[in-house]
């Protein structure tokens, strides 16, 4: 199928790729083109600001979580009828998790036969930035170089001299050169980019007003429109569900917690489940369902609320001790900790676990994870080999609570070096997060549990503790 599309990728993280992708997404929406957008890479927050700049539901592509096989079909699911296809990348375009760059921008583009335009920070530096350009088109000439977009430079004679660098030395044309801006449109915290629920207006205007006056965004486009066609059929991108009840999964899902890939929840409905939404923070209990589902997000800042809903939070430990199916990741660990610790403040969270998590200025794990499951529980069977990712400023300090752990982690910090995942009656929480696609068994047995405790509930006996 004819899908225009390309790869907005920097020499490293905080080149200002992101930024030019947002403007470039909203720019070209605002031409009434249908932009569907992509992330290279786990990251949720890039992807949702990018959802947002462009009128679309980001979709994530990480080689690592997903096989070339999945990947590609997901892409052309997705991509299928959009004018545009404008994916962001993470990191260096050539960085990977690997000597080889494994799993990187670069990587993604060649499978996906993507152009790429770079984002370069010019901060302190002119000529040299044409032997940088020329060294990323002769670092590997399969990856599709066509454009470079400058970005933080300092006046006239500064963009001059790069400009004519570039265009002497290299075959890379230069199609931007973006000024310094007095402060970032969207601010930064310890996780990169702020959530967009905690930053009220909407730069996208301003950004794409900032693209348009200073870089040629029909060439960009153009660019995009020289992609060759992509072959291959859509296939299901989910294994047939298994018959039985439908059942209700809660999605604990507010300002606190909002990591979710939109793929596990297509999963989970696929499998047979009906998905309710509900708030950790506005709510005063579990609404009526089978089973709870709670990603990752932002507890800490919002710690307080959290704290302050005691109602929930009983409402929480309760269904647990009745054996209600719990899957968390990180975020969700956090709450279902005894405590969370937070700049200087203590505050009480729901109690399933012995556990108290504190907050730290520095990541405590970051990357891509690999696990063994070990421990029999509702979610996965024993021996499975779990991919995901991790990142986290919180650590569980109080970890010799913790008798077992339901993961021994090949690759990745986790909970403690070498384990993650704790599991009280039928309730697993860890900081892997896990992307459905990759681990395909996920949603039916997620849905499969939910079934055990729906027909112990209309038994009106006790749900017993499942194990696959």
């Amino acid at each position: 199928m004819s899908c225009p599309r390309v790869l907005v990728a920097g020499l490293g993280g905080g080149s200002g790729k992101t930024i030019v992708s947002l403007g470039l997404a909203r720019a070209f929406q605002e031409q009434g083109l249908a932009v569907q957008t992509f992330k290279k890479g786990p990251d949720y927050i890039d992807a949702k600001w990018l959802s947002l700049a462009s009128h679309s539901d980001t979709t994530n592509l990480d080689p690592f979580l997903l096989s070339s096989e999945v990947l590609e079909n997901l892409f052309r699911l997705r991509a299928k009828g959009a004018d545009l296809a404008l994916l962001e990348g993470n990191r260096g375009l050539y960085d990977g998790k690997d000597v080889e760059g494994s799993c990187s921008s670069a990587e993604l583009a060649k499978l996906l036969r993507c152009p790429v335009i770079v984002v370069a920070d010019c901060t302190k530096v002119t000529r040299t930035m044409a032997a940088i350009i020329l060294g990323l088109t002769a670092f590997d000439p399969q990856v599709d170089i066509r454009g470079v977009i400058l970005n933080r430079t300092a006046g006239c004679r500064h963009q001059n001299i790069l400009r004519d660098s570039i265009e002497k030395y290299t075959d890379v044309r230069v199609l931007g050169i973006l000024p310094k801006l007095t402060e970032n449109p969207i601010p930064e915290r310890h996780m990169g980019l702020i959530s967009d629920a905690e930053h009220g207006a909407d730069p996208f205007a301003a950004i794409a007003g900032c693209l348009r006056a200073n870089a040629d965004i029909d060439a960009c486009l153009a660019i995009a429109r020289s992609a060759p066609p992509i072959s291959g059929e859509v296939a299901p991108l989910y294994p047939a569900p298994v018959s039985g009840a439908t059942v209700r999964i809660g999605v604990a899902r507010d300002a606190a917690l909002w990591f979710y890939y939109q793929e596990n929840f297509e999963a989970l409905r696929h499998a047979g489940a009906e998905l309710v939404e509900f708030s950790l923070l506005a709510d005063g209990a579990v609404p009526d369902v089978d089973a709870v589902y709670m990603g990752g997000g932002f507890p800490e800042t919002l710690a307080a609320g959290l704290a302050d809903n005691e109602s929930m939070r009983h409402s929480v430990r309760r269904c647990v001790e009745q054996g209600m199916p719990l899957y968390a990741e990180c975020g969700g660990l956090m709450y279902l900790s005894r405590e969370l610790l937070f700049e200087g403040a203590a505050y009480p969270m729901a109690g399933v676990f012995p556990l108290t998590t504190k907050v730290f200025q520095k990541p405590q794990g970051h990357g891509y994870m690999s696990s063994l499951v070990e421990t029999a529980n509702p979610f996965y069977s024993p021996k499975t080999r779990l991919t995901g990712h991790e990142f986290h400023y919180s650590r569980c300090i109080d970890i010799e609570n913790v008798s077992s752990f339901v993961l021994r982690v090949e690759r990745g910090q986790g909970m403690a070096k070498g384990c993650d995942g704790v599991l009280h009656r039928n309730c697993l929480a860890g900081y892997t997060h896990m992307h459905a696609l990759g681990n395909p068994a996920w949603a039916a047995n997620f849905v499969s549990a939910a079934r055990v405790f729906q027909a112990a509930r209309l038994a009106g006996s006790t749900c017993p503790d499942i194990r696959l």
